[in-house]
């Protein structure tokens, strides 16, 4: 598939072969700094930020099964988030 130059509603032009409505350099600019969050891939970022997570406290609320339902959020995404819960002397809800 080709691909087309787009214009998202903040005025940044990028090119996209899917039809994926995510403007890249807003994705970027919205990445956190620090913390686990800002070592997941976008769509896992978003799956979690959706679902009202942004600390890993409120990660240790929930059990692995239920963030994997979320759309967007992969198995690749666990040890990242496996290695933030320990690194707080957390874990997943059992």
């Amino acid at each position: 598939m080709a691909k087309t130059l787009r214009v998202c509603a903040n005025g940044h032009q990028y090119y996209k072969s899917s039809d994926c409505p995510t403007c890249p350099i807003c994705e970027q600019e919205k990445k956190p700094q620090a913390g686990f969050l800002s070592l997941l891939s976008a769509p896992a970022r978003r799956a979690l930020e959706r679902a009202g997570i942004s600390n890993v406290e409120a990660l240790a609320g929930h059990r692995e099964k239920e963030l994997l339902s979320l759309h967007g959020m992969g198995p690749a995404s666990l040890p990242v988030l496996k290695a933030a819960l320990k690194a707080s002397g957390l874990k997943f809800k059992d």
